[in-house]
């Protein structure tokens, strides 16, 4: 797995570098001081696995994910406890306390190691920026953060410049259109049903067909969506058997 360390304090990146060198299936591509300097690391390599400390100066830990379209495996190292419960409702694999004990670390992995064997990215790591249903992402609903697997988003619903996303029972708003989400994600998957809505069509549980021919379809969760006369054509076409 390649890793990534993002850490503001030279020595506790030097630390962990030597924690992991036993570890021989993790491989440390890069580093970052802060939020900026993690973001263009992740732009520019293939990271696996990132190692995140929480209070940086200028952003947070946190912060960073939110900016992210997919966001690799995660543990936090940090030297406070404060954030714990915030670090697990965002699935981190576990939240590691300054000095990092290697016994807690060697846990740590085994859990990663565990969820990355089943990943898409696990067997084969993707080709191109699209998006699979196994990639992750990082959502603000108010107060809360949390992150969710692609395929288990319903719909997304335009808004302007933004989209709701549908999943669960969340409805966070995220700085995306419709249009550039569809570009992003499986068109196998994900059908754009009219101008505001990308529905994913693993979850429709019923289809309805009006007297236009047009369909409106019920997703789990209860979202009732309309697809357009035009998109419902495209819809018969796509998914006929």
């Amino acid at each position: 797995m390649n890793a990534l360390i993002v850490d503001d304090e030279r020595l506790a990146r030097e630390e962990m570098r030597r924690l992991l060198e036993p570890h021989a299936d993790i491989d440390v591509i890069g580093e970052a001081k802060n939020v900026a300097e993690a973001e263009a690391r992740l732009n520019e390599l293939q990271v696996d696995l990132m190692f995140l400390d929480i209070k940086m100066p200028g952003a947070t830990g946190f912060d960073l994910l939110e900016r992210l379209d997919r966001v690799p495996l995660l543990i936090f190292t940090t030297a406070y406890d404060a954030h714990a419960l915030r670090a697990f409702e965002v699935n981190a694999f576990d939240y590691l306390l300054k000095p990092i004990r290697a016994d807690r670390l060697a846990a740590a992995l085994d859990k990663v190691r565990a969820a990355w064997a089943g990943t898409s990215t696990g067997q084969a790591r993707m080709a191109g920026a699209r998006r699979t249903v196994t990639d992750r992402v990082f959502l603000r609903d108010g107060e809360r953060c949390f992150l969710v697997t692609i395929g288990d988003i319903a719909c997304f619903e335009g808004e302007g410049n933004y989209a709701r996303v549908h999943v669960g029972g969340h409805r966070p708003l995220i700085r995306s259109t419709i249009a550039s989400l569809e570009a992003r994600l499986d068109p196998a998957v994900f059908f754009r049903a009219s101008r505001r809505h990308l529905i994913n069509v693993r979850h429709i549980e019923h289809v309805d067909i009006a007297f236009d021919d047009s369909y409106t379809v019920r997703l789990k969760g209860g979202l009732v969506v309309p697809i357009s006369r035009r998109q419902s054509r495209r819809f018969r076409e796509q998914f006929s058997t």
